[in-house]
């Protein structure tokens, strides 16, 4: 038996936020864009009535202001956005609790379970719009489908076009709804696959179906099989509760608000990262043993370079961290001015799960960092840190009023 799995988006989520806590702003055109003096000074959500002016996502502000001078602009409040995000989760449980959440304005739901309660699947996913708009003001589009990849594919290229906000996709109308489509819009593709794929004749998603399967094999392995199953609507992965539950990894990426060309400027931002990262891990329960630094340089040279260490101990402790990220910073850096970076931390384990390091000084490390914790918990990341913070060259003042590198 097939399932029935709505794919749910929230309408240029942010921007939606915005106008549900401010209905002054309903008709008008508004705009949510980062900080015009940092290099975030960039479109992030536009709203309905900003698009039809020909305003786009990840546009300067400026060029924005120049197609629509009337918008409202508001700056990112990233901390309500996620608690926006939880909020609609937690309604889309009423309904089922087959709830895998994929962006913060994007979630899977499995309602087969569900579907007795309703006439139809259209029914339940106009109820489920309902019951959205209502309790928070925002309005979503639906894909249906059997499968989760055949409900995304739904909701991006039908229903979100659709005037009810609601298309169903299925085995039986793919071959007349999505193979006409270009191969781009394929869910899996992206610009270099549409190059390779378009230079062997495959232009529309029916051509890829079409295509001998032995021969996509042959070119790309398993990724040429899965296309070829996209294409065909196949797709087995459920609906998964607990998917973001077991992370696998915890990381921050910091874009510099100018180029940094001095040593001793990087390093405190690696330094910074690492202890952000470092808190994070302590506050999940982490520990990891594998620490990567990722480093940019300008736009112009795209230049740059990933590299990853292991240590001989899982850790949670800042220093740690940043020894091993400064490490393979220093060996690997090209002197070239740096524009953003990066340093994750993985191989996560529970800290009641790891080896102990019996020359790591654990049981020192575990009382500072609790201190330390104790401290961020009920002042504030900006209430101690270390001495480097205090260089012009520090975000920290600014990182600590700020989620996801925006505004809370």
């Amino acid at each position: 038996m097939d399932r029935v799995i709505f794919l749910v988006d929230m309408q240029t989520f942010y921007a939606s936020c915005e106008k549900a806590d401010h209905p002054e702003f309903r008709y008008k055109p508004l705009i949510v864009a980062g900080d015009p003096q940092q290099r975030s000074g960039i479109v992030l959500a536009a709203c309905p009535l900003a698009k039809d002016r020909g305003v786009i996502t990840v546009e300067p502000l400026g060029q924005a202001l120049i197609k629509c001078p009337e918008a409202v602009i508001r700056r990112p409040r990233m901390q309500h956005y996620i608690d926006m995000s939880v909020r609609i989760t937690q309604i889309l449980e009423r309904f089922t609790d087959g709830v895998e959440p994929y962006s913060v304005d994007e979630q899977f739901i499995d309602v087969t379970g569900s579907l007795h309660f309703f006439a139809s699947p259209n029914e339940f996913a106009h109820c489920i719009q309902d019951t959205l708009l209502e309790q928070t003001g925002i309005y979503a589009r639906i894909g249906i489908g059997p499968n989760k990849v055949l409900a995304k594919m739904a909701c991006d290229h039908f229903g979100k076009k659709n005037k009810t906000g609601i298309f169903e996709l299925t085995r039986e109308n793919i071959e007349q709804k999505l193979w006409p489509l270009p191969i781009s819009e394929l869910f899996g593709v992206g610009r270099r696959m549409e190059r390779n794929l378009i230079g062997m004749g495959i232009r529309k998603i029916g051509h890829l179906a079409h295509y001998p399967l032995n021969l996509l094999r042959k070119r790309w392995g398993v990724n040429g099989e899965l296309l070829w199953m996209t294409a065909h609507g196949m797709d087995t992965s459920p609906v998964s509760a607990g998917t973001f539950r077991e992370q696998k990894a915890i990381g921050h990426h910091m874009t510099l608000p100018y180029d940094y060309s001095e040593i001793k400027d990087i390093r405190v931002i690696l330094l910074e990262l690492s202890e952000e990262i470092a808190y994070r891990a302590r506050t999940k329960k982490y520990m990891g043993h594998v620490v990567s630094v990722s480093i940019s340089g300008s736009l112009e040279r795209h230049a740059g370079f990933h590299r990853q260490t292991r240590l001989p101990a899982a850790t949670s402790f800042g220093l740690d961290i940043y020894r091993a990220a400064d490490r393979l910073f220093t060996e690997n850096w090209d002197r070239k001015p740096v524009r953003s970076a990066a340093v994750t931390l993985s191989e996560l384990q529970t800290r009641d799960n790891c080896q102990l390091d019996l020359f790591g000084r654990l049981e020192e490390k575990e009382k500072l960092s609790t201190a330390v914790d104790a401290i961020y918990r009920k002042y504030g990341k900006t209430a101690i840190f270390r001495g480097p913070s205090l260089m012009p060259a520090s975000q920290l003042q600014v990182r600590a009023a700020k989620i996801g590198g925006h505004y809370k």
